[in-house]
């Protein structure tokens, strides 16, 4: 991991196996439209890491639908074609499929919710844009340049006290140098934990 100071944001690099590019990648299962099935809520706690260890906010996902496959290859044709800003403009294009809201913010749409099972149970994967609040782009930050908001349950179906995530609530996809896809971060990312699955989100059992 490599840090670096960019006019007081703190910029965390992550390789190839970065959160985004492995929600990319990952091979979601079928979509079930919202017809079909209820709204599913999911609560946690973030808490801060590093630099803003210490720290907690609350953090609620509500889940609409599940996006296809579809879906994902639309954001990666659009990264193969414009990387970052094409990923941004393909999901601000994309019909919302839930809403996240964290402690302190009135909440946005979830562009993107993939379902993906796991050995231990289901992971929810989600992105979308992140709003850039007035003073950010009145002052013309660097801090807008990490405009996606991306996120990972891991549900663990055998016992729940081990499921867990992860909350980049700032962060961009760049090409390195060496021509390798690199996540960056703006500071840190946050830990999801007490993680209530209020409908059991895209348990098999639904």
């Amino acid at each position: 991991m490599i840090e670096t100071r960019i006019k007081g944001c703190t910029a965390r690099r992550f390789g190839y196996g970065g959160l985004l590019l492995t929600m990319l990648l990952a091979a979601a299962v079928p979509a079930i439209s919202a017809d079909d099935k209820p709204t599913e809520t999911i609560d946690a706690t973030a808490m801060g890491t590093s630099t803003q260890m210490g720290k907690t906010v609350s953090v609620k996902v509500i889940i609409n639908q599940y996006s296809t496959q579809a879906d994902r290859q639309v954001l990666v044709d659009a990264f193969k074609k414009g990387q970052h800003q094409g990923l941004v403009k393909a999901l601000q294009n994309m019909k919302p499929v839930g809403r996240i809201a964290i402690t302190g913010t009135v909440g946005t749409d979830l562009a993107y919710i993939a379902l993906i099972p796991s050995p231990t149970g289901r992971k929810i994967r989600f992105a979308t844009n992140r709003p850039i609040r007035f003073a950010e782009a009145y002052g013309n930050t660097q801090s807008t340049a990490f405009d996606l908001t991306a996120g990972e349950f891991d549900l663990n179906d055998s016992d729940k006290n081990k499921s867990g995530g992860v909350l980049y609530p700032a962060a961009q996809l760049i090409i390195n140098k060496q021509g390798q896809l690199q996540f960056e971060l703006r500071q840190n990312p946050w830990k999801l934990v007490n993680i209530i699955d209020w409908n059991g989100a895209g348990s098999q059992e639904k």
